[in-house]
């Protein structure tokens, strides 16, 4: 058998999820009503349900998120939308609290959010023991720890491809909650990471001001499909559940055409597609036309360069060139033929800040702008709204995914049949009652049906091979031929859904121990069932989670791969040649918000606490 690697694509909404599909994703990741880790991205059943409909007839699936930690109070409301998910045949639940082990559930099967920080072999092997029928694997590792993880046990694994990073590892950062008791862990982010901050030293100088210093650019590993195929990844998940429509086309569609062009050639013997259908596009998809803040790869490749986007949190685009000088009312940039009326452009100004201008018009390779802004000549001028495109993407038009059919038009002892034969060999018969005659001169029509059948039009079929199978030159009306036509496909599509089968897991409780015995705040327990469920499998302290506990001034609110040391080439380990060491310790500090740094360098993480915290600092071992 071989192996299915698959596109996952966020959606929004409805209209999201039909778009994600049409453009050629396998899956669809969507919330529900409630539980979801994007507060403002829910839906109804009704809307889920329909976009389960739509996904199954080409063999695509979705899964849900219900991936916040959860109260005592919400544990039986969510069991409850659980079993209506389950009625309308959802495919997988994307969960991170373990309470929903430990619910009575349908037999739906649960995949493991990277919200439940998935990063240790161990872990994920205990995880699969316990039910869990994938894992969605942490951003931050690299190449080696996955295939390390695909080794030590078969659960299907799950990696982001493309879209923004968190800077913390995932379910554990505590920021939101600490300024203001907004919850990450409970879909309200407030995304505190993405602020400008000042860096402050240990004799309170200011040693950068006003940056993103916690802003880190986004992800695409794009590039590195085949080796993290070979690595044991099977689906590969776009992040952007509050990204707009042309975000998710452009991404779903650049992916599909990169996977296809691996599953056609090298991966062809051990890989294959994960749905049905071919997708075709109006418009040629580049991962920097949409929202973006720049790329790195993050930690696949081990750490090797820079990652942060300290200038600005918002998205760059596409790098245009630089500005050559202004003329009069206009500038002149370099590639200016490339901008239209319309287009939204970004720049760093003097400050250091990222800045904006909107094209009002175009004419003889100068650019009009709404405002005219004093801009250096040499500075590069990036385009984060392309007007154009997003014109053309937006077009429902722009990505169409048509499932290919055989049709065989032939005769029986009361008239004719169709039959139609889809790519995955379902097959759907229609009969007509209707008396043989010939046509007129006895001359061959059969032309003329191929041309009436082959009008598949709004339907998700294409017609690739037509055969007319008659004994003699039978005349048929065109408007037999539609109808039969019509008929044919509206069957096949009943045929295709009713042959989709959801698979089905029976969650049976399991007692095997857990690799760890005392669980801190990090393990986000935030109810009586995760509790016990965690006591089952052999834990003996547990403590509650930080949302349940915090104690102003004193906590660890994050932990991090991302280290503002190594940004700033002063560290001890890979930049062993600076000159002058940082007083310790660092403090980011935002109006009256004050954080401490801390940095663990063996496991290579930066901590940050909260401005009264005490910890020690270490010394560093590479000297």
């Amino acid at each position: 058998m071989k192996k299915k690697i698959e596109i996952l694509a966020p959606a929004k909404d409805l209209i999201h999820g039909l778009a994600a599909i049409n453009a050629g994703a396998d899956a669809v990741y969507i919330g529900a009503p409630q539980y979801g880790a994007r507060s403002n991205a829910t839906n109804s059943i009704e809307d889920v349900a329909e976009l389960v409909k739509y996904a199954h007839l080409f063999n695509a699936q979705v899964f849900v998120v219900v991936n916040t930690i959860l109260y005592d109070n919400e544990l039986e409301n969510c069991r409850q939308m659980i079993w209506k998910l389950y009625d309308i045949g959802v495919d997988a639940l994307i969960v991170q609290d373990m309470s929903i082990m430990e619910m009575e559930l349908p037999p739906i099967v649960l995949h493991a959010s990277t919200q439940a920080n998935n990063r240790d072999a161990d872990k994920i092997k205990f995880l699969k023991e316990a039910g869990m029928k994938r894992v969605v694997l942490a951003r931050e590792l690299n190449l080696h720890q996955i295939k390390e993880i695909s080794e030590a046990s078969d659960v299907e694994l799950e990696f982001f491809v493309t879209g923004a990073l968190c800077v913390s590892f995932s379910g554990n950062c505590y920021m939101s909650v600490a300024n203001g008791e907004r919850s990450a862990n409970r879909g309200s982010c407030a995304q505190n990471c993405r602020l400008p901050y000042n860096l402050i030293d240990g004799n309170g100088d200011t040693l950068i001001k006003n940056s993103h210093l916690l802003s880190i650019k986004d992800f695409d590993v794009s590039d590195q499909l085949p080796n993290l195929i070979e690595a044991g990844i099977c689906s590969f998940k776009i992040e952007g559940r509050l990204k707009d429509i042309v975000y998710v086309k452009n991404n779903v569609s650049y992916l599909r055409q990169k996977l296809d062009n691996f599953l056609e050639n090298e991966g062809s013997d051990k890989y294959t597609k994960a749905s049905s259908g071919k997708c075709t596009y109006t418009f040629d998809s580049a991962l920097n036309r949409t929202f973006n803040r720049g790329y790195t790869d993050y930690f696949v490749n081990e750490r090797h360069q820079a990652i942060g986007s300290w200038e600005s949190p918002k998205s760059k685009g596409q790098y245009i060139g630089k500005l050559i000088k202004t003329v009069g009312n206009s500038y002149e940039i370099e590639n200016g033929e490339l901008l239209n009326n319309g287009d939204g452009l970004c720049f760093i100004n003097e400050n250091n800040e990222a800045d904006g201008i909107y094209v009002n018009k175009v004419e003889n390779g100068l650019a009009f702008p709404n405002v005219l802004k004093e801009i250096k000549p040499g500075t590069f001028i990036f385009r984060n709204n392309d007007a154009a495109f997003i014109k053309i993407v937006e077009r429902e038009d722009s990505a169409i995914r048509k499932i290919s059919t055989t049709l065989l038009l032939t005769e029986n002892e009361n008239g004719f049949k169709l039959i139609a034969t889809d790519e995955d060999g379902n097959v759907s018969t229609v009969n007509l009652v209707h008396p043989k005659e010939r046509t007129k001169n006895n001359e061959s029509i059969e032309e003329n049906f191929k041309v009436n059948l082959a009008k598949t039009g709004f339907t998700p079929y294409t017609a690739d091979e037509i055969t007319i199978l008659f004994s003699e030159n039978w005349f048929l009306p065109i408007s037999k031929i539609n109808e039969m036509r019509r008929t044919v496909f509206e069957q096949l599509s009943e045929i295709r859904l009713s042959n989709y089968k959801v698979k089905e897991y029976q969650l049976v409780k399991t007692s095997h121990p857990y690799p760890e015995t005392k669980l801190d705040f990090m393990y986000n327990v935030s109810n009586k069932l995760a509790r016990k469920f965690y006591e089952r499998h052999g834990v003996t302290e547990i403590e509650k989670a930080f949302e349940l506990q915090w104690d102003p001034g004193k906590s660890r609110v994050m932990t991090t791969k991302y280290c503002i040391k190594y940004e700033l080439e002063k560290c001890p380990k890979y930049h062993p040649d600076m000159d002058g060491r940082l007083k310790e310790p660092l403090v980011l500090k935002q109006g009256e918000l004050e954080y401490k740094l801390k940095f663990n360098c063996k496991p290579c993480e930066m901590e940050i606490w909260e401005k009264d915290a005490e910890f020690e600092i270490e010394e560093d071992h590479f000297h």
